[in-house]
Formats: C-alpha cells, sequence, structure tokens
C-alpha cells in the first residue's frame, strides 16, 4: 500500500471500538515527547485526552493528543510545520474550526493518533480536561459513556462524524455539571 492508498483508508475507517489497551499510555508519551522535541518553544503543554486517556474505556484506537499554544496565531503559524512532522489535515475542516487545529497520523491504513492544537488554558482546553478528568475519577460515568459509546459505534458505524456529534449531548452534560 502506497501513502496515498494508506491515507484514503485512514480517511474512510469505520468506527471500530477496542478494548481499553494499556499500551495506550505509552504510545500518548512517545508522541508528547516527539512533538515537544520538534516544537519546544511553541507548545506550553501536551495532554492526552479522549477514550484512550481514560483506563478501562473501550476506544477507537487513536491517540487524542491536545497540544496547547499560546494563542490560535500560533496554532495557525504551526500549521505547516506539522504537516512536515508526519501530520495530514483537511485544510476545509479546519477553516470551519474556531477553537482549535486538528491533524492526524496514521500508518498502514489506519489512524494512529489526532492532535488537537488549541489554546493553552482556554474555554477547549478546559473543557476537555474537565471531560476527561470526570471519567478517570467517576466510574459510574465513564461506565455510562462507554455504554453510550458501543451503543453509537453500532448504529454509527461507517459514519464518524456522526458518532462523534451523537455523543456531544452527553459530553455537553458531562461538562456543564
Amino acid at each position: 500500500m502506497n501513502e496515498a492508498q494508506s491515507l484514503q483508508r485512514a480517511i474512510d475507517e469505520p468506527v471500530h471500538l477496542a478494548e481499553y489497551d494499556p499500551a495506550w499510555p505509552a504510545r500518548f508519551k512517545a508522541e508528547r515527547k516527539r512533538l515537544l522535541e520538534r516544537f519546544p518553544a511553541a507548545l506550553i503543554e501536551v495532554q492526552h485526552i479522549g477514550s484512550t486517556a481514560i483506563p478501562g474505556m473501550p476506544a477507537k484506537p487513536i491517540i487524542d493528543v491536545m497540544a496547547g499554544v499560546a494563542s490560535m496565531a500560533v496554532a495557525d503559524f504551526l500549521f505547516e510545520p506539522i504537516l512536515d512532522h508526519g501530520y495530514v489535515t483537511s485544510v476545509e475542516f479546519n477553516a470551519g474550526l474556531t477553537d482549535r487545529r486538528w491533524f492526524m497520523r496514521h500508518a498502514n491504513g489506519r489512524r494512529t493518533h489526532h492532535l488537537h492544537v488549541v489554546a493553552y488554558d482556554g474555554k477547549l482546553w478546559r473543557k476537555r480536561l474537565a471531560f476527561r478528568d470526570a471519567l478517570r475519577t467517576d466510574a459510574a460515568l465513564a461506565e455510562r459513556y462507554a455504554a453510550l459509546k458501543r451503543e453509537l459505534a453500532l448504529r454509527h458505524g461507517t459514519d464518524r462524524e456522526a458518532y462523534t456529534r451523537a455523543k456531544g449531548e452527553f459530553i455537553r452534560c458531562v461538562c456543564a455539571s
């Protein structure tokens, strides 16, 4: 499979949840180190977010990384250098985002990492960490989210955007409390 085929396969990859893998935190740490070595002056903080950051949580086996920068202007400045560092993205998709820039790494036709570059300690930064931390500390809440994710993966297995949108209300409720 060539690079173009691998990318297209990763883009079209269906929603598939894997059981929690204890190797996910190490994969995050390796990517965090790689990013901080490449962008030491620009990245204020790098955090593991998403379901792979929640012990025991089923997840799409894609490491979600959130990198905090001083402003969205810095995120835009990093856009091309991040692409040169092994990530890909959709310019059109990012044009519709006001609070983050989104990138993806892939290998062998599978997504391996999502990188969300956001304003450090801004609203989105705090919201994503609050959601992660709520799931890490409340086992019953985490189980409800896991059940929802399983149901939605069955319902929206071929539509990643619908799957993500369908989780939105649960996430909003957790972050509002």
